[in-house]
């Protein structure tokens, strides 16, 4: 089979999103239907989840059912009843006897710096995005990217536009290793060879040119540079998730090392990262059988992450609302 050069790659998976482009929301799941191992973990300390007990090694389930990235900050939890439904209507979940229920771990971002705060992702959403799902991933301003943004140092007006991605890589011995992210960082996000800024904050509102929001950061600066002081409702609400899978075997424990170490992939493509504005997390998911080595599976997931992070720069979109790579880029091909 051709490689899609998405997370769906990894036989099983499936993606669906869910968008409401007026109210610039929305959400996306990563089905594993049939119960994959799962795992997270978690470095910043503003993030708002649901059932991520699941994934801890003590708890009673082992396997969990699906995965929801949502907007709506912790309003968009919700969504994930939907998706519950959604599986149980087909049979999926851990069996209780009288039925089963579906294990489906969520992570929300906060997206209300633009659109309408008043939508959210909700159980209508959530249903929605699982009948959408499929092996063909579409990327950028969509589902749980809709709303995202990037390079908040002087607050959303010279932020820019954030949006999800995905990619795949091929390992030995018929190993693979998919990733999809979505990008809502307070920071920049970086093109890894160049170091260049591909999308952040900018120095003024109407401009192309960036600030390079660590270099005032170290410098001390926490107001913006024109004297706009920087809204402490701004700086708070900033998630980058990701999540890793791969067709190898591997226990809960394995996976959140995992984790750890694919985290250095968003790590090289997202400054300043890990902030006290920051929900940031990864999580990992086995859903196959082949044989693989933890360091392996983890440095392969730190390139598919870095990877999904630039797709989704790149192919975001900016609706009118604050400007996305594409319209930077263009602004600067005319000057």
């Amino acid at each position: 089979m051709k490689s899609l050069n998405a997370i769906t790659d990894v036989p099983g998976i499936k993606v669906g999103h869910a968008s409401d482009f007026k109210a610039l929301t929305g959400c996306t799941v990563i089905l594993c239907e049939e119960g994959a191992i799962g795992a997270v973990d978690i470095r910043g300390p503003a993030t708002g989840t649901r059932e991520i007990d699941a994934l801890t090694h003590p708890h009673l389930v082992d396997k969990i059912h699906a995965i929801l990235l949502a907007g709506g900050s912790a309003f968009g939890l919700d969504a994930a009843g939907g998706v519950m439904a959604f599986l149980e209507e087909r049979g999926k979940g851990f069996d209780v006897t009288k039925t089963k229920v579906p294990i489906v771990p969520t992570a929300i971002i906060f997206d209300f710096g633009i659109g309408d705060f008043r939508v959210r992702p909700g159980c209508e959403m959530g249903y929605q995005a699982c009948l959408n799902a499929s092996k063909r991933v579409e990327e950028g301003s969509v589902g749980v990217g809709t709303g995202a943004t990037v390079g908040k140092l002087f607050g959303i007006e010279r932020a820019m536009k954030g949006g999800v991605g995905t990619s795949s890589i091929q390992g030995p011995k018929g190993l693979i290793v998919g990733g999809i992210v979505v990008v809502n960082a307070f920071g920049d996000v970086l093109d890894p060879v160049s170091n260049q800024i591909l999308a952040g904050a900018r120095k003024s509102k109407e401009g192309g040119e960036f600030a390079n929001s660590s270099e005032w950061m170290k410098k001390g600066v926490t107001r913006g540079q024109f004297g706009k002081v920087l809204p402490s409702e701004s700086a708070s609400f900033n998630t980058t998730l990701g999540v890793v899978a791969t067709n190898a075997y591997l226990t809960k424990k394995e996976l959140h090392q995992v984790a750890q170490i694919a985290h250095a992939g968003l790590a090289k493509m997202i400054s300043p990262f890990h902030t006290t504005f920051d929900g940031d997390l990864i999580f990992a998911i086995s859903y196959g059988k082949k044989k693989g080595d933890v360091n392996t599976i983890g440095l392969l997931g730190e390139v598919v992450l870095a990877e999904s992070v630039k797709r989704a720069i790149i192919q975001a979109k900016g609706f009118g609302a604050i400007p996305a790579y594409q319209d930077i880029s263009a602004l600067k091909r005319k000057q």
